[in-house]
C-alpha cells in the first residue's frame, strides 16, 4: 500500500523500498517513466510512484466510480416507475397516454436533472486545489446520501428537485475519478485504467437497472432510491484503498488558482473548447438515449422486467468487449479514430433502439452500449493527456459542463419532436444525426497515443 504522498526532495521515504509486484497485480513500485529527459534535465515521471491498471489503488478509484453510477442512474432505472406513479397511463396513441407524463414533461424534468450537473464544474474543478482523493469521498458520499433522500419524493417534480441536488456531486465524482485514474498509471495502462472507471460506473448502473427490472413491484423507485444506503456504507469501508496520485502531489501549491476558467491558461483554450464541443455533441446522442431507454421498454413497448433485465446483462458483456475493444483501438489505432467511429456508433445504435419494434430495441441498446464502451477508453485518455496535471481536473469539470448542456439540449429536442409527431423513432433520427458532423472535430486535435502528460508538456511540473 502506497502512502497519498511520494517522497520528494524535501521529504525521505518513510520505510524500506517496497518490493515486486505481487502476484495477479499489484503496485508497480516507484517506476519511472520512459527517456529522454525534457528540456531543463527534468525527466518523465522521475520519482513517480505508478500503478497497473488491475492493482489495489486504481480498482478503489473504479469502485467509487460504481458507486456514483448506482446513485446516479437511479432516476433513468426508475423513471418508468415514476412517471406512473405522479401521472396516469391510459390507453391512447399519444405519448402522455402511454408513459404517464407528456414527453416534454420528462424532457424538462430530466434536462433540470442533467442541468443540475453543471453544480459539478467547481466541485470537480475543486480537485486541483484539494486533491483527488478528498474530492471523491466527499462527492460520492454527499451524492449518495441525498439520493437516499429521493425516496421521500411526495411529487414528481420534488422528485426532480431532490434528485437534482445530488446530481452534481455524483457527476464531479465520475470526472474525478477518471482523472484520477489517468494520473496513477502509465501509458501502456492508462487507456485499460480509465476503460476500467467506465466499467465501475456501468457495472453500478446495470445493478441499479437490473434491480429495478426485477423487483420494481417489490421496491418501487423508492426502494430503488433507498438502496443507495449501500453503497455508502461501503464507501467508508474503502475509503482508506483511496490514495492521492503522485502526480497530483508532486504540483506545488502555487500552481494552483481558483476553479474557474482562469486555471485553464489561453495556451490550453483551444483544445479544451474543442473537446467541450465534442462532448457537448456526444451527450445530446446519449442524454436522451440512455435516459429514456427504460420508460421506453416499460411504459411504451411493455417489455416484460425479466426481459429488460435480461437486455441490461447481455449489454454488460457488450459493454465488456467494448471496452476491450476501444482500450486495443485507443492504443494501436488511434484516440481520435476510435472516438470517431464510436460517435457514429452511439448515433446509429440509438436510433435503432427507438425505431419502435422489441426487437430493434434489445438490439439497439446492446449495441448502443457495446459503442459507448468504445468511446470509453478512448475519449477519457485523450481527454485527459491532452492538458497538464495543475488543470488537469479544471477541464474535467469543463467538458463534463459541457456534456450537461449537451444532454440537456438533446432531452429538450428529443421531447418535444417527439411529442410533436408521437414517435420516439423521428425524435431519435432528428436529434441523433443533427450533431454526427461534430466527430469531424477531432481532426484539430493531435494525437496522444503512446505519449506520457509528462512528454506533451516541457514546464518543470507534472
Amino acid at each position: 500500500m502506497t502512502t497519498d504522498r511520494a517522497p520528494g526532495p524535501d521529504r525521505p521515504p518513510a520505510g524500506p523500498e517496497p518490493g515486486p509486484p505481487a502476484p495477479g497485480g499489484g503496485a508497480v513500485p516507484d517506476r519511472a517513466l520512459p527517456e529522454p529527459a525534457l528540456p531543463g534535465g527534468v525527466v518523465p515521471g522521475d520519482g513517480l510512484r505508478l500503478y497497473r491498471w488491475r492493482s489495489g489503488p486504481v480498482v478503489a478509484v473504479a469502485m467509487v466510480a460504481l458507486f456514483a453510477g448506482f446513485g446516479q442512474f437511479g432516476a433513468v432505472a426508475a423513471l418508468g416507475d415514476v412517471a406512473k406513479s405522479f401521472g396516469h397511463l391510459q390507453h391512447g396513441a399519444t405519448i402522455s397516454d402511454q408513459a404517464g407524463l407528456s414527453g416534454t414533461e420528462l424532457g424538462i424534468g430530466l434536462a433540470v436533472i442533467r442541468l443540475a450537473s453543471l453544480g459539478g464544474l467547481p466541485l470537480t474543478a475543486m480537485a486541483d486545489r484539494i486533491g483527488r482523493r478528498r474530492t471523491l469521498l466527499v462527492t460520492c458520499a454527499l451524492g449518495l446520501a441525498i439520493t437516499v433522500g429521493a425516496a421521500l419524493s411526495p411529487s414528481y417534480w420534488w422528485f426532480v428537485a431532490i434528485f437534482a441536488l445530488g446530481r452534481p456531486l455524483l457527476t464531479a465524482t465520475g470526472g474525478v475519478s477518471q482523472v484520477s485514474a489517468a494520473e496513477l498509471t502509465a501509458s501502456s495502462d492508462r487507456a485499460f485504467a480509465v476503460g476500467l472507471i467506465a466499467a465501475g460506473y456501468g457495472i453500478g448502473a446495470g445493478i441499479t437497472a437490473v434491480t429495478h427490472s426485477l423487483a420494481s413491484s417489490v421496491l418501487g423507485f423508492r426502494g430503488i432510491f433507498a438502496l443507495a444506503a449501500v453503497p455508502l456504507v461501503l464507501l467508508a469501508l474503502l475509503r482508506h484503498k483511496v490514495v492521492e496520485p503522485d502526480r497530483f502531489a508532486k504540483v506545488t501549491a502555487a500552481d494552483y488558482e481558483p476553479p474557474v476558467l482562469g486555471p485553464v491558461e489561453r495556451r490550453h483554450r483551444k483544445k479544451l473548447v474543442i473537446i467541450c464541443l465534442l462532448a457537448f455533441a456526444i451527450s445530446v446522442i446519449t442524454g436522451p438515449a440512455n435516459s429514456l431507454v427504460f420508460l421506453y421498454a416499460q411504459n411504451v413497448l411493455r417489455v416484460p422486467g425479466v426481459i429488460t433485465a435480461a437486455m441490461v446483462v447481455a449489454a454488460g458483456f457488450t459493454g465488456l468487449a467494448g471496452l476491450l475493444a476501444g482500450r486495443w483501438g485507443a492504443d494501436h489505432v488511434g484516440r481520435r479514430v476510435t472516438v470517431a467511429l464510436a460517435m457514429v456508433g452511439m448515433a446509429g445504435f440509438g436510433i435503432l433502439t427507438y425505431s419502435g419494434s422489441r426487437p430493434a430495441l434489445l438490439a439497439g441498446y446492446v449495441l448502443g452500449v457495446l459503442a459507448g464502451s468504445v468511446f470509453a477508453p478512448a475519449g477519457g485518455t485523450l481527454a485527459n493527456e491532452l492538458f497538464p496535471t495543475n488543470v488537469r481536473a479544471s477541464v474535467a469539470g469543463w467538458y463534463t459542463a459541457a456534456g450537461v448542456l449537451g444532454a440537456v439540449v438533446g432531452l429538450l429536442v428529443f421531447g418535444a419532436v417527439a411529442d410533436a409527431g408521437n414517435r420516439f423513432s423521428i425524435a431519435a433520427v432528428v436529434t441523433f444525426l443533427a450533431v454526427l458532423p461534430a466527430a469531424g472535430l477531432l481532426a484539430l486535435l493531435p494525437e496522444t497515443r503512446g505519449k506520457e502528460p509528462e512528454q506533451l508538456w516541457s514546464e518543470h511540473r507534472v
